[in-house]
């Protein structure tokens, strides 16, 4: 995979992808993401759960146009354990990356992503919600400059965002552009592997 992290936004055409990615996890890594080893029907709920009209979800493609890496902003309504923000909505954010991709700062791409969206979207106040255990996600909170709290071997994490300018609304419209593209040239060069290998394949 590419030192350079593209970090695409997800639609519904690519919830295949994200169950196939979430179904690979090791039970280790579902610990890690989900807080329980969720079982393969749990798992397969939750990806069809996802509303995309509601939520932002985010992923990173491998060269061989695989989903190595998902990150789920999901927008809730303050309340009162919310009391950080006076806006009307929060955001907590979720992710988990492949083996084949950990080490090249995917999760922290993806986090940055997941921020300037918040931003972009009126939400100041980024919540994450991981086990102490995981050590990835608290080197990303820490790196965020995110307030943690922990409690029963669980932490809860926030960061407050500055509102968003014109150089955080043409930065994330970059970043998606240059990821379409990229996402375009893998998946049409993936059909074109597909055709030729079906052209001078065996019979």
């Amino acid at each position: 995979m590419s030192r350079l992290v593209l970090v695409k936004e997800l639609r519904e055409r690519d919830r295949r992808r994200m169950l196939k990615h979430f179904l690979d996890l090791e039970d280790s890594d579902r610990l890690l993401r989900f807080g329980t080893v969720l079982p393969d029907e749990q798992v397969s709920n939750y990806v069809n759960r996802i509303d995309f009209s509601r939520d932002m979800v985010f992923g990173v493609y491998n060269r061989f146009f695989k989903l190595v890496a998902v990150g789920h902003l999901a927008f809730a309504p303050r309340d009162e354990k919310n009391s950080v923000t006076e806006k009307e909505r929060v955001a907590e954010f979720g992710v988990s990356v492949s083996k084949t991709a950990r080490g090249l700062g995917v999760g922290s791409k993806l986090f940055e992503r997941a921020a300037i969206s918040c931003r972009n979207n009126d939400v100041d106040t980024l919540y994450m919600h991981c086990l102490s255990s995981n050590k990835t996600m608290m080197h990303i909170a820490k790196k965020a400059g995110m307030e943690i709290h922990r409690d029963y071997g669980e932490a809860d994490a926030y960061l407050k965002l500055p509102p968003a300018n014109p150089a955080s609304v043409l930065q994330e419209a970059l970043d998606e552009q240059f990821a379409v593209l990229d996402y375009t040239y893998k998946a049409n060069k993936r059909i074109a592997s597909k055709w030729l290998g079906r052209l001078f394949g065996k019979k």
